[in-house]
């Protein structure tokens, strides 16, 4: 730090910010002066982002690569990396920045903290699924205290893509099919990272991804184009973006690989400075996804990488993440004339203000803290947040005849190699999560005392899938099958696991098939042939089709990846030291050829059913889902009624009385559903407008009230304009999107 305190140049110090009279309180002031001193070179530099490159621990960098990033940080030309974790790391490349180039400016370090970061939670979709918007928000939280324990202070989460393909791989990190579900949780996870100051040394900045329209590739296939009318953008993509941006304040948006009505997300102007920056007054800093800004050439947008760097500072993209484009083009483009400097600057001042809000300035090493990385990770405290959260995530799709919960003294067949595996819990995008570290279904039996014996069953995967192009499922290996089956006969009961292991879902892993993997159909038909009392636990990262099941067996629990403590979790819903409470964030198809699928569809001219075949509908297939939006099941059993719809002053008051009518207590999360009989845009049969979870003791009844406002009731025409139209509109109340009680109101003009 010498070299920095002993001139006028880093302007990094807390003592060089507050001796210099250059500098007033307010960070617009100070990025002002600090931009006023920077060459075009280095403002340029502050807009790339590259991955660690070394073991910044051991020897200097040898490579050419490596040597030339070197030289970059001490030039001050980049302004981030990613994947630079741990504290000694941090510091080291963090002082690179800081003591060896002109200014001192630091850099900000980012990660993909996805669903947990040492300790592991639940994937986001499983997380949805709980409703609970409090422990999302808590999970969050501890993630961003063991994230920024290592020396990191942003991350590329969370991510917010309304997804109704579970073809997509990437469904299992967002929060599913509904935008307004969707928003809310991505309210309370930017709370949750971001906290109450973003320059306490427990917070990062959160990232809301990916601006926009990627959850909607055709055919469920990852980077694919997406090719969406207005009124679905508008309505569907965009709000929980909005919804996000105006209650929580995210600190960062990164945009999008794929192509919206032909233009990359990367390049669209539109997007990015008209609504993002423009209408939405978003203030902080657009990021690009990894290389997206060179890939709008292979789009066949853009003839080079000097016209991809132009179009996408043009567009709005800040900062670009791994591509190069800006580093090598963006200082030429402004000598020529061709990128007007304002947009640089524009784009540095943003990145500069988060680097403020972050503390960094005042001091650079604030998230580089050896005692807190040291007793901070995987604490007893953090680990409790995951269990309650892995056990609020479980949805009980189906309980025919009251299989679970299981009873004691009962014999147990625990049967399938993912009720033993220890790695697949983590799912994918498990951050510093270590592999085979969450406790299995096998470890949470034991330690619960069950009377079980186990059997591995088939394997669902044959060799490391990690980067493989293709992940390579078992076909053919059928040792352990008959050891299950006899296993399976002997036993009272059948705890079957089966679904994918934590890398056949995530980025990249999209699926035509999303049945069992390789040879766990042939498996599970089989077990229930010697035994019916089947419960099968389901462990995924997206909805499989389940329809074979749903029809022989009378059980069946929706696992996801539940993170380190799944074994656990798990071994409580089925025990019922937990009563599950989980509902469906995405709808559930009969088969593949329904997909895309979601609750909230548009109706037709001809919406049937007729008893002639001019209607839409399938001629081999229920148009019905198998499970729909909202869907879960409890121990206990809930009754609603008393609806009452009443004016208020600032729209309808919506009220219900939900009792529980069972023997055990347990939790209800009422849902509250609109439609809108006659509009100047078509309006869904149905949408979910409302939610509240609550806990009932057996026999207690509560009144649950919910408000309907012209934020509930209005909705966007094509031209992006928000409009609330007089007319009837049905609400209905229940347990999830199929809710059968329902009242009519009219709102006036």
């Amino acid at each position: 730090m010498k070299k920095l305190l002993s001139c006028f140049t880093g302007l990094v110090a807390a003592g060089t910010l507050a001796a210099s009279p250059a500098w007033a309180d307010d960070i617009d002031t100070k990025v002002e002066s600090l931009l006023q001193q920077m060459t075009l070179e280095e403002k340029v530099g502050q807009l790339n982002q590259f991955t660690d490159f070394w073991d910044v621990t051991g020897p200097a960098p040898t490579g050419e690569e490596q040597e030339v990033k070197y030289e970059l940080i001490k030039k001050g030309l980049i302004g981030s990396m990613l994947n630079a974790v741990g504290t000694e790391d941090v510091k080291t490349l963090q002082t690179f920045a800081v003591e060896n180039s002109r200014l001192g400016i630091p850099m900000i370090f980012g990660y993909d903290v996805i669903h947990g970061h040492k300790t592991i939670f639940p994937l986001p979709l499983a997380e949805t699924a709980s409703w609970d918007l409090d422990m999302m928000e808590q999970t969050a939280r501890v993630a961003a205290v063991e994230a920024s324990a290592q020396g990191l202070n942003w991350t590329f989460a969370p991510m917010i893509d309304v997804g109704r393909d579970p073809r997509w791989g990437r469904v299992m990190e967002g929060s599913g099919e509904d935008p307004y579900l969707g928003g809310k949780v991505a309210i309370a996870r930017v709370n949750g990272l971001q906290g109450d100051d973003l320059g306490a040394a427990d917070t990062i900045a959160a990232t809301l991804k990916h601006f926009a329209g990627y959850g909607f590739g055709e055919a469920g296939k990852d980077y694919n184009r997406a090719d969406v009318g207005t009124v679905t953008l508008f309505n569907t993509i965009l709000p929980p973006f909005k919804a996000a941006i105006d209650e929580a304040n995210p600190r960062t948006v990164m945009n999008a690989f794929n192509t919206v009505n032909g233009i990359p997300a990367t390049g669209d102007e539109y997007l990015q400075r008209d609504i993002l920056k423009g209408e939405w007054g978003f203030d902080g800093f657009v990021i690009s996804d990894w290389g997206s800004i060179e890939e709008m050439v292979d789009h066949g947008f853009a003839e080079d990488e000097r016209e991809a760097a132009r179009l996408a500072i043009k567009a709005g993209s800040d900062m670009d993440m791994e591509s190069y484009a800006y580093l090598e083009n963006l200082e030429s483009l402004v000598e020529s004339g061709e990128v007007d400097v304002a947009l640089i600057d524009d784009a540095v001042r943003r990145i500069l203000r988060v680097k403020h809000e972050l503390g960094l300035f005042e001091d650079p090493y604030r998230y580089i803290d050896p005692e807190r990385e040291e007793t901070l990770l995987m604490s007893d405290q953090h680990l409790d947040v995951a269990l309650k959260m892995a056990e609020r995530s479980v949805v009980l799709l189906k309980n025919d005849g009251a299989l679970l919960p299981l009873q004691a003294g009962e014999r147990v067949a625990l049967i399938g190699a993912l009720a033993a595996d220890k790695d697949s819990p983590l799912g994918n995008w498990r951050a510093q999560g270590e592999e085979s570290s969450a406790v299995s279904l096998v470890e949470g039996f034991a330690a619960a005392g069950l009377n079980f014996s186990f059997s591995n069953g088939v394997d669902v995967e044959v060799g490391d899938a990690n980067f493989a192009s293709e992940v390579v499922v078992n076909t053919d290996d059928r040792t352990g099958m008959d050891q299950a089956i006899e296993t399976a006969r002997s036993a009272d009961k059948v705890v079957l696991v089966l679904g994918e292991d934590a890398l056949q879902s995530g980025e990249g892993r999209s699926r035509a098939d999303i049945g069992f993997p390789g040879l766990q159909q042939e498996l599970l038909e089989k077990i229930v042939a010697v035994n019916p009392n089947v419960v099968l636990v389901v462990m995924s990262g997206r909805p499989l089709v389940l329809t074979w099941a749903d029809e022989n067996v009378p059980t069946i629990v929706q696992a996801w990846h539940l993170g380190h403590q799944s074994g656990h979790a798990l071994t409580n819903v089925l025990t019922g030291a937990y009563n599950p409470s989980g509902k469906l964030p995405m709808t559930f198809p009969r088969s593949v050829g329904q997909l895309p699928i979601y609750y909230d569809y548009l109706n037709t001219g001809r919406p049937g059913p007729r008893k002639e075949v001019f209607w839409q509908h399938y001629i081999d297939e229920d148009n019905a889902p198998l499970y729909p939006f909202g869907h879960g099941l409890s121990y206990t059993d809930f009754k609603y009624d008393r609806l009452r719809v009443r004016q208020a002053d600032e729209g309808f008051e919506v009220s219900v009385r939900v009792r529980n009518t069972g023997k055990a207590a347990g939790e209800e999360v009422v849902q509250l559903y609109i439609r809108d009989h006659v509009a100047s845009v078509s309006r869904p049969v149905r949408q979910l407008k409302g939610f509240e979870k609550v806990s009932l003791d057996p026999r207690q009844a509560q009144r649950v009230t919910f408000q309907l406002t012209s934020e509930e009731l209005g909705f966007y025409n094509g031209r992006g304009e928000f409009v609330v139209e007089p007319g009837d509109f049905d609400v209905f109340v229940g347990g999830s999107s199929a809710a059968t009680l329902s009242d009519t109101f009219t709102l006036k003009r």
